[in-house]
């Protein structure tokens, strides 16, 4: 195990999340979600179905395929060259997105990169969260994966701000872009594949990987599912963790539609346009990463599953008021109250995993955290869009994202905070 506790190599790692963020906020949240809905899909209740379906079509592969890639890197040994992969993925969907013209005959092709990149940012998302506990001491998991949500929201709001000043209120003229045909918005999915690939080089060029244990990839992948099938034998000395995935389940899905659909949500109800969705989402991430940084300690002082259950009852709140308010004023501020929460909730429960996990089976152990974020991940994003065509409003279809987090919340009380036994893996 490398342990390593220097600031250039965690500081590389950390950035790693200032580069994924860029496509969350613009292609999975604020930028590309509300295009879809709004130029590219034939209405906007239509279009919130069809995004929701592919989020959830995603949601269903990622958990299918987390705990499976999971265990053949805790086989294989490093973790870089499966983060580099799917790096690759998301960038080239990003980027091909561009030619996602406003038009319904871009359906397909928007519909199916956004699928790519989703898979792509999703799983080397994995596995850059599986590097932290052989980055730094217990006592610092919680700081440092809070200090890493922070960097990520810093980055998604530098990218939004790039986004606004370089290309939508500039109509991308310093480009000679054609407003006509959206090419301003377009470029800004261009901008999130360069900003990705760009900024995810230091993790790969400073951060010590583990070492490889030389096996051959026919042999990983063998070993892999050996020791996937022998960690579901073993579930029972685990029951603590089943229990912590489980409640994550409900939880988690519910920020992930939050995100998915908020952006859809602010477009069709608030009528926001690109502009305003853009400012928002600024304002959203900045409070979002002070949240991240500000709760960052109370992970270390009062405990993972103290910071997740404090996140929740914050998030409650906020979120009812969003579905109730009419005022577009009152949805950002609201929503800006909302980001406070998020950073929280989803940094404490990767230090938690960190914490439980049994050293030898720290990837799979991710991949089953990925797991239990998308196995019904595909829920929430559905219901929103069902309810939102069943009663042609998208107020009430957002009251789903209500019941996620409350038996989330429920659930975590029957988590302890304590580190699973070590069992024997493949050698």
């Amino acid at each position: 195990m490398i342990k390593q506790d220097n600031s250039k190599g965690l500081f590389a790692w950390a950035l790693y999340d200032w580069a994924n963020s860029s496509y969350f906020v613009i292609i999975q949240t604020f930028i590309f979600a509300a295009y879809f809905t709004k130029t590219i899909a034939e209405n906007v209740e239509v279009g919130t179905a069809q995004w929701g379906n592919m989020i959830s079509i995603a949601g269903i592969v990622i958990a299918i395929g987390a705990p499976v890639f999971g265990a053949i890197a805790d086989q294989a040994g490093k973790r870089k060259p499966w983060i580099g992969f799917f790096t690759v993925m998301c960038v080239i969907g990003c980027a091909i997105l561009w030619y996602a013209k406003p038009d319904p005959s871009s359906l397909w092709l928007a519909l199916s990169m956004g699928f790519v990149a989703t898979i792509g940012a999703e799983f080397a998302f994995i596995f850059y969260s599986a590097m932290l506990p052989d980055l730094v001491p217990p006592e610092k998991l919680g700081r440092w994966s809070g200090w890493g949500w922070g960097l990520g929201y810093a980055g998604g709001l530098a990218c939004l701000l790039v986004a606004l000043y370089a290309f939508i209120q500039t109509n991308g003229a310093w480009l000679g872009l054609d407003p006509e045909q959206s090419e301003p918005v377009r470029a800004t999915f261009v901008l999130t594949a360069i900003w990705y690939s760009l900024f995810s080089l230091p993790l790969f060029l400073t951060t010590r990987d583990n070492p490889s244990t030389n096996k051959k990839v026919s042999t990983a992948v063998k070993d892999g599912f050996v020791q996937l099938k022998l960690s579901i034998k073993k579930v029972s000395e685990f029951k603590n963790i089943v229990r912590f995935l489980i409640a994550r389940m409900f939880y988690n899905d519910a920020i992930v539609t939050i995100f998915a659909m908020g952006g859809v949500y602010a477009a069709g109800t608030f009528d926001m346009n690109e502009q305003d969705i853009l400012l928002f989402g600024i304002g959203l991430n900045v409070t979002a990463g002070l949240g991240a940084f500000g709760f960052a300690w109370l992970d270390d002082k009062s405990g993972s599953k103290y910071t997740i259950n404090a996140s929740i009852v914050g998030l409650l709140i906020p979120l009812i008021a969003l579905i109730i308010v009419e005022s577009t004023l009152w949805f950002i501020l609201w929503g800006l109250v909302l980001g406070i929460f998020v950073g929280p909730i989803q940094s404490a429960s990767r230090s938690f995993m960190a914490r439980l996990s049994p050293p030898e089976l720290t990837n799979q152990m991710f991949g089953l955290l990925a797991l239990s974020g998308k196995v019904t991940s595909f829920i929430g994003p559905f219901l929103v869009g069902f309810l939102t065509l069943k009663f042609g409003n998208q107020r009430i279809g957002m009251t789903a994202i209500l019941l996620l987090l409350i038996i989330g919340f429920v659930l975590m009380f029957t988590v302890k905070e304590k580190q699973a036994p070590s069992v024997a893996i493949v050698e």
